[in-house]
């Protein structure tokens, strides 16, 4: 029965809006209610925190806008894959995908899946991870794996029915989450923001200082140290900003793709760099520095809610986060299965991803996803995962917006609807900014870091023998 829909398209079934949604829905997880605390804890200063999540924000919004350019010439399902390959070779769009498939998307479709069940259980404790449901060895299966697995299982269910299941899910779910943190961003600053924290917290703003955690002391840092401490955390603000190219692997279901894609990279990161500053402004409104570095579990935006609406606050941003990270897999699950299926067209991932269901979307692509960001689930390495992951996804960034100038020169009359917004200069920024954070990481997190480059390198084997198996076919 599958063959007979092999020749079937994809169906260009989505606006301006809903590529927007996705941008904003896909980038807006749990990071921006948690990753402040570790932030803090670093730098330790109301100026140091504000400016990383500029930076991070000026960085996605200068690498979604130089997306812009690529999403024009390649107006096709696969986006950042095709990039790669048409900029450098196979092997490089190869090695993204690998990453992509192995870690990237499915690491993070694990990781905030599990933070959904974690937030969950705050209204419904059984489905806590301290529910241990299953043990064998050292193998334990809580009640929040659970519950991730079966959130993954749903959202792959509807989005294998149709695109447009999928599309009214991202909007109702995008358009709740923008309300509510627009919500605590504007009620914090009415009802609890005051002026005595505000100018306490604002009164040293530069003097960075890091949280020691052996001494429980906190010591003045400048120069490497204070270079360091940003790049580590950076990885917070960058991972919270993070997923706004998925709209790229939709482009063959976007309705004129040319303008659209590049108009909603601009709107949803624009939309999403403010929200996060604001919300950071009025964590620094709200609540002492130290309340900021100390929230319990880190769970910075439960301790700000707490000063803002009382006891209640905390079931308030529990529903809140609920909404955010079920929209946000929505969003990663619809984009990824996209890659697959591009890939597998290029006899570079499972031959079946390559075929489109009855609902005209990669049925196949979505299954396998769900399968491997299931079992990603159960590792309970998912921590861990994420420092592998951002590593790997910045020097794939790096490439791609690199790869415009590659293009230029391969491709000088190649059609452009749209050029890269302040060519040469913002893209040479965000390499020089990248490369930096990227040099960081690896000098001071080279045992993490290091395995997300050794996964991506891990693809050059696989390729090889994947392209010898298809020549002998």
């Amino acid at each position: 029965m599958q063959e007979q829909h092999e020749d079937k398209h994809l169906k260009r079934e989505l606006g301006l809006l809903d590529g927007t949604m996705l941008v904003v829905g896909s980038m807006i997880g749990s990071g921006i209610f948690i990753v402040s605390a570790g932030i803090m804890q670093q730098v330790g200063s109301a100026g140091w925190l504000t400016l990383i999540w500029v930076i991070s924000g000026l960085m996605t919004m200068i690498a979604a806008v130089s997306y812009g350019e690529l999403s024009a010439m390649f107006p096709k399902a696969g986006g950042q894959y095709v990039y790669l390959k048409e900029a450098y070779n196979e092997l490089v769009g190869f090695l993204y995908g690998w990453s992509f498939f192995a870690v990237i998307q499915t690491g993070t479709i694990a990781a905030v899946g599990v933070a959904f069940a974690k937030f969950t259980a705050y209204l419904y404790p059984p489905v806590s991870d301290q529910n241990i449901l299953y043990e064998i060895g050292s193998f334990k299966l809580n009640a929040a794996q659970l519950l991730s697995i079966v959130t993954i299982i749903i959202l792959t269910y509807i989005n294998s029915r149709g695109v447009k299941n999928a599309k009214y899910i991202q909007t109702i779910f995008t358009v709740a989450k923008i309300a509510s943190l627009f919500g605590l961003i504007v009620f914090g600053f009415i009802l609890a923001a005051k002026a005595d924290i505000w100018n306490a917290n604002w009164a040293d703003a530069w003097g960075a200082k890091q949280y020691v955690k052996e001494s429980d002391t906190w010591v003045a840092i400048g120069g490497s140290i204070l270079f360091s401490a940003v790049a580590a955390s950076m990885v917070g603000s960058l991972f919270s900003s993070d997923a706004w190219n998925g709209v790229t692997f939709i482009s063959g279901e976007i309705k004129n793709p040319q303008r659209n894609v590049g108009l909603s990279l601009f709107f949803g990161t624009l939309i999403v760099t403010v929200i996060y500053i604001s919300a950071n402004l009025m964590y620094v409104a709200v609540m002492p520095l130290d309340a900021i570095a100390y929230a319990p579990s880190e769970r910075v935006a439960v301790e700000a809610s707490q000063y803002i609406f009382g006891t209640t606050g905390t079931y308030i941003i529990a529903v809140m986060i609920m909404i955010s990270t079920f929209g946000c897999n929505n969003g990663l699950i619809l984009a990824g299965a996209r890659v697959y299926y591009t890939m597998a067209k290029d006899g570079l991932f499972f031959k079946k991803a390559g075929s489109l269901n009855k609902a005209s979307v990669p049925g196949w692509g979505l299954w396998f996803q769900c399968f491997w960001a299931s079992a990603l689930c159960l590792t309970g390495k998912y921590g861990d995962l994420l420092d592998y992951v951002m590593i790997i996804v910045v020097i794939f960034y790096i490439l791609t917006i690199y790869g415009i100038f590659i293009l230029r020169k391969k491709m000088p009359n190649a059609e452009r609807p749209y050029k890269a917004f302040g060519y040469p200069v913002l893209p040479l920024i965000y390499i020089i900014l990248a490369s930096a954070f990227c040099f960081a990481l690896l000098k001071d997190r080279a045992s993490t870091c290091g395995w997300g480059v050794l996964i991506m390198l891990a693809g050059i084997p696989v390729y090889y023998l994947s392209k010898k198996k298809t020549q002998t076919e």
